[in-house]
C-alpha cells in the first residue's frame, strides 16, 4: 500500500460516489482512493448527473466527489440532493471551473471543499484526506481569487446596479482564457501541457469547458468567438 494511505487504526468511510465523465480523470482520482486505501468494491463512479442520481437513491454515501460539468447538467444541483438526503456527507468539488459565482453556488449548495482538476495527484491526495478528517479544503487559487475580491466588493457596497454588473466576471476563467490565448498562437494541448506544467488531460478538459462557454465546437471558432467578444485581442 502506498505511504500516503491513511493509518491502518483509521476507519475509511465508505461507501464512495466518484462523479467525472471524463474516463482519464476518473482513471486518476480511482487511483488515488486506491492509494488512500479504500477498495474496488467500496467505490462506485457515475459519468453523469442521471447515473449519480441513481446511485444515490440506492444506497446513502459516506463521501462524494463530485465534477461540475457534467453531460447532463451541473453538479451543484446534485451536491444540494445529497446534502438533503445526508446533512453528515463529506463532498469534495474536484472541478476546472474556478468562477467565483460557480464556486460560491457550490459552497452554499453543501460542498465540504472545492479542488482545481489542475492540481497534481499529491495535492488531490491531501485534500481527500483533509476531508475525510474533518476539514474544509479550498483550492489555494480560489482562496487568493476570493480574497482579492473581498476589498473592492466592500468598497463598491454603495455602487450602481450597473457598477456591480460591470464587475462580474469573464465568461471564461483566468486559466481557460490563458489556454485559448496559447490556442491563438498555435499551441498543440501537448504544448500547452508542458509551458504551463500541467497535465494535457487537465488542458483538454478546460478547452471542453471553453467550448461549452462560448458555445462552440472547434479552436477556430472558439478563437473568434472570444475574440468578438473582446476575450482576446
Amino acid at each position: 500500500m502506498s505511504t500516503n494511505a491513511l493509518p491502518a487504526t483509521s476507519i475509511l468511510p465508505t461507501p464512495v460516489l466518484l462523479v467525472e465523465d471524463q474516463l482519464p480523470i476518473q482513471g486518476r482520482l480511482l487511483n488515488i482512493l486506491f492509494d488512500l486505501g479504500f477498495g474496488a468494491d467500496t467505490i462506485h463512479v457515475a459519468g453523469t448527473l442521471a447515473d449519480a442520481r441513481r446511485l444515490a437513491s440506492i444506497r446513502p454515501f459516506a463521501l462524494a466527489l463530485v465534477d461540475l460539468g457534467l453531460p447532463d447538467g451541473n453538479g451543484i444541483d446534485l451536491i444540494s440532493e445529497l446534502r438533503q438526503r445526508n446533512p453528515a456527507q463529506s463532498i469534495l468539488v474536484i472541478s476546472a471551473w474556478s468562477t467565483q459565482e460557480i464556486i460560491l453556488r457550490a459552497l452554499k449548495a453543501g460542498a465540504t471543499g472545492y479542488l482545481l482538476k489542475e492540481r497534481d495527484d499529491l495535492e488531490v491526495m491531501l485534500s481527500i484526506r483533509s476531508v475525510l478528517r474533518g476539514g474544509a479544503p479550498i483550492d489555494p487559487f480560489i482562496a487568493r481569487h476570493i480574497l482579492a475580491e473581498l476589498p473592492q466588493a466592500k468598497d463598491s457596497g454603495g455602487g450602481s446596479a450597473e457598477s456591480a454588473r460591470s464587475q462580474q466576471p469573464s465568461v471564461l476563467t483566468a486559466r481557460e482564457a490563458q489556454i485559448l490565448a496559447l490556442v491563438a498562437d498555435g499551441k498543440s494541448n501537448r504544448e500547452i501541457a508542458e509551458h504551463l506544467s500541467i497535465s494535457r488531460y487537465t488542458v483538454e478538459c478546460h478547452i471542453t469547458h471553453i467550448y461549452r462557454k462560448l458555445e462552440v465546437s472547434s479552436r477556430t471558432k472558439a478563437i473568434n468567438e472570444a475574440r468578438q467578444r473582446g476575450i482576446l485581442q
